[in-house]
């Protein structure tokens, strides 16, 4: 063990710990979650690139000797290469604004710098947690910074799983885009589609979200650095905050704009609600693709039975063979989720005062968390499920030459009174729409089969005007 000293007194350490006293407080202070920072990974990367942009700058513009920033910015480095990521012990939920995790920080930097340096952990009159570690710097403007960060780059990777997806769907939609089924509208049968108009259908939502999450980076990317405590900019160079800027861009690969009003930047916590309202929207329409896929494999025997998905487990404990739709189940479980973090941030927003959101902590992990299940709710759902769909090609084609619904496509023909009147004949009745019409005599055969080819009931090429109506006279 060693014994370090704060304000409040001294505590033993463990010896090989890279983080201080301050972690150790926070440690006895917020027992609460059990998950630690190193759970968000990109959390941790995303706190060691504004140290490290803030060590350059403060070198840049002389206010920390080059040998002390360099050994802090090697230390960064290791951070952002995957190093030292267990040192990252406290929960993400937490008390003061985040001023635990950036002391912590703090902590393990200088402690590794030390080491750097030919130190020992600890002796921190070579290299200090805050004197030089935070120099320039307040929690108010570096946790920010940070979880803005953290959710760039975790919803980079999120975008790129979700295109994944959104083309999944769309070759589905290729595959099945001759294979005719009959459209739903509450429940009810309404009129003829293809099933690949159904996907390519869910490729189209998909995308939209995707463009809609995107918008949302240019807004993150605005950053409150050199607002230190409350957005003045007290104990910081006046010269730090655009230099600070310029090297955050540089070593995260994205380009940051200062905030032009800082103290309402320190305060804000809008762009938080964006997000999170943002990837609530797209965990909503992705969980009612769920329950589409859900109702079109159900039965199979009992139910729509219009497609299979691919089985992935037993689904019963008591019921030999069956299989349950697990995966789009466990999707929608997640936008349950999304859907109950967005009311938890909207809680958090609201409840800042003044000059400074003290609960920050809870909109990071609520997103940093939504953000990283919907990445691999949509990995899982793509690989473990849409990938593998397969159409119900016979029983799609039997329910849609017994469908009623077909009769839409005559009333331009015969009539919207009379077409109803031969749906209602058709429900009691053996024979199909298309028998009865010719039987009739309302149309021809040759005539029916036109109107009725898959072509034009899926609308791929237009219903009327293909034969002439029967009462108007060929020549007009």
């Amino acid at each position: 063990m060693r014994m370090e000293h704060d304000s409040l007194g001294s505590m033993p350490i463990p010896a090989d710990a890279y983080w201080g006293i301050h972690t150790a407080r926070a440690l006895e202070n917020f027992p609460i979650t059990r998950r630690a920072l190193s759970n968000h990974p990109n959390l941790v990367i995303a706190l060691a690139f504004v140290k490290q942009a803030a060590a350059r700058a403060n070198a840049e513009i002389g206010v920390l000797d080059p040998e002390k920033a360099g050994v802090i910015d090697r230390a960064c480095q290791e951070i952002i290469d995957g190093e030292l990521h267990d040192q990252f012990v406290l929960g993400v939920l937490q008390g003061g604004a985040g001023t635990s995790t950036n002391m912590s920080t703090n902590e393990i930097i200088a402690n590794r710098g030390l080491e750097l340096l030919g130190h020992a952990k600890g002796e921190y009159e070579h290299l200090h947690p805050i004197d030089d570690v935070n120099r320039s710097q307040s929690t108010n403007d570096v946790y920010p910074t940070a979880i803005k960060l953290a959710m760039v780059l975790s919803l980079r990777t999120l975008l790129e799983e979700h295109e994944l997806l959104s083309e999944s769907f769309a070759k589905k939609g290729r595959e099945f885009a001759h294979i005719l089924k009959v459209g739903r509208t509450q429940l009810q049968d309404a009129v003829p589609m293809t099933l690949g108009q159904e996907f390519r259908g869910f490729a189209t939502t998909m995308r939209e979200d995707h463009d809609r999450l995107s918008e949302v980076i240019p807004w993150l990317n605005e950053i409150n650095l050199g607002a230190t405590a409350i957005g003045t900019g007290i104990t910081a160079d006046p010269r730090y905050a655009e230099s600070v800027r310029r090297h955050l861009s540089e070593v995260s690969g994205y380009e940051m704009e200062t905030a032009p009003d800082l103290i309402e930047a320190t305060s804000d916590a809008g762009i938080f609600m964006t997000l999170s309202g943002t990837l609530k929207r797209a965990a909503v329409k992705l969980s009612k693709i769920c329950n589409d896929l859900r109702l079109l494999s159900s039965g199979p025997q009992a139910g729509f039975g219009e497609i299979n998905l691919p089985p992935r487990q037993a689904g019963s404990s008591i019921m030999p063979g069956k299989v349950n739709p697990v995966i789009p189940e466990v999707v929608n479980q997640v936008a349950f989720s999304i859907i109950g973090a967005d009311a938890t941030v909207t809680a958090a927003a609201e409840a800042g005062q003044l000059q400074l959101n003290a609960f920050e902590p809870v909109i990071a992990t609520s997103i940093m968390q939504s953000l990283a299940w919907m990445t691999n709710a949509c990995r899982t759902l793509r690989l473990n499920c849409v990938d593998g769909i397969t159409a119900n090609v016979e029983r799609l084609s039997e329910m849609v030459d017994l469908s009623v619904g077909v009769v839409t496509a005559l009333t331009p023909y015969i009539g919207y009174q009379a077409s109803a009147k031969l749906a209602y004949e058709a429900l009691n009745s053996p024979l199909s729409i298309r028998q009865i019409v010719v039987e009739r005599g309302l149309m021809s055969a040759e005539d029916v089969e036109r109107v009725l080819s898959p072509e034009r009931l899926s609308g791929a090429v237009p219903m009327t005007g293909a034969i002439a109506l029967p009462m108007v006279p060929v020549e007009d």
